[in-house]
């Protein structure tokens, strides 16, 4: 059997890679190597390769699986392992379980320190607050570990016990005879759920679970250019550990509010300005708002509708994905010109329009050049 390459190796990525990346690497690699595109040898199982990669590393949970056990964590479904009937937590229960039980062993089970769980919270933030960066503070509630019994759950002064069921060691074992002979099957205690103690006296404060809820206020550093579902993690300020494991994780989800005037796409920003006829005919000179505060553009005479002015640096700025904080330069803001037709005249007004009307003439002359309709679709990208 071939062996399979790295899934950030197939998409190009490194393994900090952001969603926005991933999706972007899947989507140029899908169009190179598509069977109806690409006809090369091999394009069509490199194509399978990229849409692998993408399925695993685009689904969180599944994306955690893989870079925590690599292939083996993703085979047979999303984050688990298949073909073991009762499944498992992790690869170091499958050896466990292979060599404590189904080969007969004796060794009794351990309960090594656990890592707590990865928690999730949302933050909402302005247009400009994810264009320039901010500080925030967040409340998360999340568990932790009880003060009243340090995480023991027995009642202060009183202790856990050794389960009776399985003498402390967590498992029960039977043993069954067939036609190769006898067989240990091993299964988690249910009297302990596998914990090897028992709590006579449960601690009044968290009521023997060992954790309690508690709201905990975090500050939380939004760089500058991050965009919606941009994951800002905070180490260690997920849930606690437990049997001395670290804690968890949380990840700071970013949603950013719409912008009155402005659009984003990836780091250019969108405006639309109005202009009157005049100006359009005659050219102008007008102040446009930027991320920065108003700026003077020209307008040239004879601007017509759709025409894209670029005003360079004025986007949003390049997040710096090293970690070195080393500035990464900004994208451009582009203008997207509208030529704004009157709805009511004074008389002077119309008299003025009739008398370029009758200098301009009435001839209808079709375009060959490119329509506002193109215009606007290679300004958006449509």
């Amino acid at each position: 059997m071939a062996t399979q390459r790295d899934f950030y190796d197939v998409l190009g990525l490194s393994r900090s890679a952001s969603k926005d990346e991933i999706k972007k690497a899947y989507r140029k690699l899908a169009r190179q190597y598509h069977p109806d595109v690409n006809k090369e040898n091999g394009a069509e199982e490199k194509f399978k390769e990229v849409q692998r990669a993408y399925e695993v590393l685009s689904d969180e949970s599944r994306r955690n699986a893989y870079d925590t056990y690599g292939h083996a964590g993703v085979e047979n479904g999303a984050g688990g392992f298949g073909g073991f009937e009762g499944g498992f937590g992790n690869i170091s229960d499958i050896f466990e379980e292979l060599f404590n039980a189904g080969f007969g062993g004796s060794r009794r089970r351990r309960r090594g320190p656990r890592r707590g769980m990865d928690l999730r919270a949302d933050l909402s933030i302005t247009f400009e607050e994810a264009v320039f960066g901010v500080e925030k503070e967040i409340e998360v509630r999340r568990p932790e570990t009880c003060s009243t019994c340090h995480g023991s759950g027995a009642k202060p002064g009183s202790n856990p016990i050794a389960c009776t069921t399985c003498n402390g060691s967590g498992e029960v074992r039977r043993v069954q005879q067939s036609i190769l002979g006898s067989f240990v099957n091993v299964t988690t205690c249910s009297t302990c759920q596998g914990s090897g103690e028992l709590i006579p006296e449960p601690c009044p404060a968290c009521n023997g679970q060992k954790q309690v809820m508690e709201v905990r206020m975090l500050k939380v550093k939004v760089p500058p250019g991050v965009d919606s579902d941009t994951q800002i993690r905070l180490t260690g300020e997920g849930g606690p550990g437990q049997d001395g494991g670290p804690p968890g994780n949380l990840f700071v989800v970013i949603g950013v509010q719409p912008h009155e005037f402005f659009q984003r796409r990836g780091e250019d920003v969108y405006l639309d300005m109005h202009i009157n006829v005049a100006q359009a005919a005659l050219g102008d000179s007008i102040m446009v708002p930027t991320l920065d505060g108003d700026e003077p553009l020209d307008i040239p005479a004879g601007t017509q509708p759709g025409k894209v002015f670029r005003l360079r640096g004025k986007g949003v700025p390049r997040l710096d994905r090293s970690g070195r904080g080393v500035p990464m330069g900004r994208g451009d803001q582009h203008v997207l010109i509208q030529v704004a037709i009157p709805k009511k005249l004074t008389d002077d007004q119309k008299e003025l329009f009739q008398e370029l009307s009758r200098t301009l003439g009435k001839e209808v002359v079709p375009r060959g050049e490119r329509g506002i309709w193109d215009q606007l679709r290679n300004a958006f990208g449509l």
